[in-house]
C-alpha cells in the first residue's frame, strides 16, 4: 500500500486535506470520493510528485474525446478511438484508462490513475460527470489548455528573434574583443609607438576580458547549477516568481498572463458546477505562476470566511486591475462565469500586445547596442592603423 496526499472539497465548498493508504492513485481517488468529497488533487505522499501539465497534444486528445462523447459513443469506446490516433506513449496510457473504465471506473478516476493528467483536467471531468455534461466539460478544458499553450507559444515566438540577436551579437563582440584585438595589439606593440587613447581603452578591455574569462565562466556555471537546484523546489520557484512579478515591466506582463489563465479556468469551472473554493484551488494551479497562485490562495481563505470574491481578490492584488473590475461586475450581475471568461480573453490579448510592443522596442535597441560596440572597435583599430603612417 502507498500513502497518497489529497485535497478535496466538501459539498458546502470547504476544502480538506489529508492522506489515504491505497494501492494506486485511482484507488486513492475512489477512497476520497467514498467519503463524499470532491477530489482536487491526489498525489503520492512519499514522492511528492507534480503531475505534468498538458500542451497542445493533450488539448487535441480531449477535444477528440469530447467530440466522440457528444456523438453518443460510450466512454470506453471513445477512449479506444482517441488512442488509435495518439502517440505511442499516450496510446498506452489511454488504453490503460480504457481498461479501467471497462472495469467500472469513471473517466476521471481512470485518467487520474495514469499520473499524467493535470489536476485541472481532472477537476473539469469530475464536474462534468457529476452534472451529466461530460462531453461539454472535456471540450471546455480542451479549449482552456489550447488557449494557454497557444499563448505560451506566441510568447516564445515573439522572443525568439531578440534572443537570437542578443546571443549572436554577444558572441560576435566577444570574439572580436577577446581574439582579434589582442593579436592586432601585439602587431602594433612591435612598432614601439604610442597607441591612440581609444585603442588603449580597447586593448585594456580586451585584456580584462581575457583575465576574467575563466573565472566568469565558472561563476556562470555555478550560478546556473544553483539556480537549477533552487527551481526544483517549491520554495525556490515561489521566491523566483515573487521577484519576477515585482519587476517594473516583466511583473505586469506576468500578472496579465497569469490572470488570463486563472480567469479562464475559474470561469469554466464555475460554469461546469465546481464549488467556488475547489474552483479557486484549481484556478490557482492553472495560473502557473507561484506568486499569483499564492495571492489567489490568500483570497480563497477570505472567500472561505464569507467575503465576496471580488473584494478578496482585490485585497491581495491576485488579478490585474482590469480583471478585478470585471469580476466585481460579474458578481453584481450574477454572471460571474461569463465575466471571468471575458476577462481571460481581454488579458490574453493585452499581454500579447504588450509583448509585441516590447519586442518592437527591444530589437532596434539590441541592434544599436551591438552596432555601437562594433563601430567603437572599428574606429579604435583604424585610428591605430592611421597612427602608424609615416609622418603621423
Amino acid at each position: 500500500m502507498t500513502a497518497f496526499r489529497y485535497r478535496a472539497a466538501r459539498a458546502d465548498g470547504e476544502v480538506l486535506a489529508g492522506t489515504v493508504e491505497a494501492g494506486s492513485a485511482g484507488a486513492a481517488l475512489r477512497l476520497v470520493e467514498g467519503r463524499g468529497l470532491f477530489p482536487v488533487e491526489v498525489v503520492e505522499a512519499a514522492a511528492d510528485r507534480h503531475i505534468a501539465r498538458g500542451g497542445l497534444e493533450l488539448a487535441a486528445t480531449l477535444a477528440g474525446l469530447a467530440a466522440l462523447l457528444e456523438a453518443g459513443l460510450p466512454v470506453d469506446r471513445a477512449l479506444g478511438a482517441v488512442a488509435e490516433t495518439s502517440s505511442p506513449r499516450d496510446r498506452a496510457r489511454l488504453e490503460a484508462a480504457r481498461a479501467r473504465v471497462q472495469g467500472g471506473a469513471s473517466l476521471s478516476a481512470a485518467l487520474a490513475a495514469s499520473a499524467a493528467v493535470p489536476p485541472l483536467v481532472l477537476g473539469y471531468l469530475k464536474a462534468g460527470e457529476r452534472s451529466g455534461r461530460l462531453a461539454t466539460a472535456a471540450a471546455q478544458v480542451a479549449v482552456e489548455i489550447e488557449r494557454g499553450a497557444e499563448t505560451s507559444a506566441r510568447v516564445r515566438a515573439a522572443l525568439t528573434y531578440p534572443a537570437f540577436l542578443a546571443i549572436a551579437g554577444t558572441v560576435s563582440v566577444t570574439v572580436i574583443v577577446g581574439y582579434v584585438v589582442p593579436r592586432f595589439a601585439h602587431l602594433l606593440g612591435g612598432e614601439g609607438r604610442a597607441l591612440p587613447a581609444s585603442t588603449r581603452l580597447l586593448v585594456g578591455l580586451s585584456t580584462a576580458l581575457a583575465h576574467a574569462a575563466v573565472p566568469g565562466i565558472l561563476v556562470i556555471v555555478v550560478a546556473a547549477v544553483l539556480l537549477a537546484r533552487t527551481l526544483r523546489t517549491t520554495a525556490g520557484r515561489l521566491a523566483l516568481h515573487r521577484r519576477l512579478i515585482a519587476l517594473p515591466l516583466v511583473g505586469g506582463l506576468r500578472l496579465r498572463l497569469a490572470t488570463a489563465r486563472a480567469c479562464g479556468a475559474l470561469g469554466s469551472l464555475l460554469e461546469a458546477g465546481v464549488p467556488m473554493l475547489a474552483a479557486l484551488d484549481l484556478a490557482r494551479q492553472a495560473a502557473t505562476d507561484g506568486a499569483v497562485g499564492e495571492r489567489i490562495a490568500l483570497a480563497r481563505s477570505d472567500v472561505d470566511r464569507g467575503e465576496p470574491l471580488a473584494g478578496a481578490l482585490r485585497r491581495h492584488s491576485a488579478l490585474s486591475p482590469a480583471a478585478l473590475r470585471l469580476v466585481a461586475f460579474g458578481e453584481r450581475s450574477g454572471r460571474l462565469a461569463v465575466f471571468l471568461r471575458h476577462a481571460a480573453r481581454l488579458e490574453a490579448a493585452a499581454a500579447q500586445r504588450a509583448i509585441q510592443r516590447l519586442v518592437t522596442l527591444l530589437e532596434p535597441l539590441l541592434i544599436l547596442v551591438f552596432g555601437a560596440a562594433v563601430a567603437f572597435v572599428a574606429a579604435a583599430l583604424l585610428q591605430a592603423v592611421y597612427s602608424m603612417r609615416p609622418g603621423s
